[in-house]
């Protein structure tokens, strides 16, 4: 891995007072086409005790921030660059045995797919014993009670007999259950949760994100929430960070982003999803088009190849030059890039816009 940082002084502290301050992240990886830049300069802060969700599609940059966070892209061919503090030590120019001594105890991960993610050899029970034995100096029977300790917190049954398990003889969601107990199990300061309800029914999706809120109230942890899914956002975080093609496009606390969205990509996020009590003839309305590519991503704004609004803006601006990340009507924290003027935004919610690009 490559990492690249500006020159500091050695006793150099961090500007923000915040428990993680994330500047100018970038994260590349080279390839035969050209540099994939799958994160292009994302910031972002974060409270303990508080929630950010990271929504966006497949292919925005959300998972790899969260990997970049962990330093899991140290020994890959990725260069990263940027500042990451966390609770006042910077992470990306960290040794890799240093950030060893992290992972796990200070900030933890939940993964997608815990089926892939916990190992099918070993009992579910030693592998949550085992990440606990990494940070601590503990015999194997501490371990293990420690172990127990967890799966019964996450509520799986009968937590002595199910800890002798293994992967496969778990459901999704106790296989995800067994997941959060592993990455709690040494009560990180840091969590993230990469897409910890996909492929789970709705009913244990609510009891997944009720036992993460639960579990963030008693450990007082800040929580990573990376998702596609705006509803669950909604439920469960306190900020939005919104991305497309690796950037930051809007971002904002949950009640102004959801409630008065600022760039036409979060409309169409929105648009696109079901709601209770709506027309049930009315038919979802999916953004256009399909993501950019990450190696040539479109110049200017580089949503504006779907975007049924660039029109609104003269001169081309949006094909040409790429918006910045700005206060929204001067107010902070809610930040959008996007050239629309305010009044165009007013009319676009009047639905004037809405017809006149149909």
């Amino acid at each position: 891995m490559s990492v690249q940082t500006s020159p500091q002084p050695a006793d150099v502290t961090p500007a923000s007072s915040s428990f993680l301050d994330v500047r100018d992240l970038r994260v590349h990886f080279p390839t035969e086409d050209g540099i994939v830049k799958s994160v292009d300069g994302v910031s972002f802060t974060l409270e303990k005790g508080k929630t950010l969700g990271i929504v966006g599609e497949s292919g925005s940059g959300k998972s790899v921030t969260s990997l970049a966070l962990l330093g899991l892209h140290k020994g890959t061919r990725a260069t990263v660059s940027g500042e990451i503090w966390l609770d006042g030590q910077e992470l990306v120019a960290l040794p890799e045995q240093e950030m060893r001594g992290l992972r796990g105890r200070t900030v933890s991960m939940i993964f997608q797919d815990p089926l892939s993610a916990l190992h099918p050899y070993f009992t579910v029970g030693a592998q949550i014993a085992e990440a606990y034995q990494v940070h601590h100096k503990v015999s194997k029977k501490e371990a293990r009670e420690r172990a127990v300790e967890m799966l019964k917190r996450v509520g799986i049954p009968q937590p002595e007999l199910r800890v002798k398990d293994y992967p496969h003889q778990f459901s999704g969601g106790m296989r995800q259950r067994a997941m959060i107990a592993m990455s709690l199990v040494c009560d990180p300061e840091l969590l993230i949760a990469d897409e910890p309800t996909t492929a789970l029914d709705v009913t244990v999706q609510a009891q997944i994100l009720d036992l993460i809120r639960d579990l963030q109230e008693e450990f007082g942890s800040a929580v990573i929430l990376i998702t596609h899914d705006l509803g669950v956002v909604a439920d469960v975080a306190d900020d939005i960070l919104v991305m497309y093609g690796g950037r930051r496009i809007e971002y904002g606390t949950v009640r102004d982003v959801l409630k008065r969205p600022e760039h036409p990509y979060t409309w169409g996020l929105l648009e696109s999803m079901p709601h209770i009590g709506g027309d049930v003839e009315q038919r979802l309305n999916p953004i256009a088009g399909s993501p950019p590519s990450l190696i040539n991503l479109p110049g200017g704004c580089a949503f504006h190849p779907r975007c049924a609004y660039k029109g609104w803006v003269p001169g081309g601006r949006c094909t040409v030059e790429r918006p910045e990340l700005l206060a929204v009507l001067g107010t902070d924290p809610h930040l959008a890039a996007c050239h629309l003027t305010p009044e165009a935004k007013e009319e676009i919610r009047g639905g004037t816009a809405a017809r006149a690009a149909q």
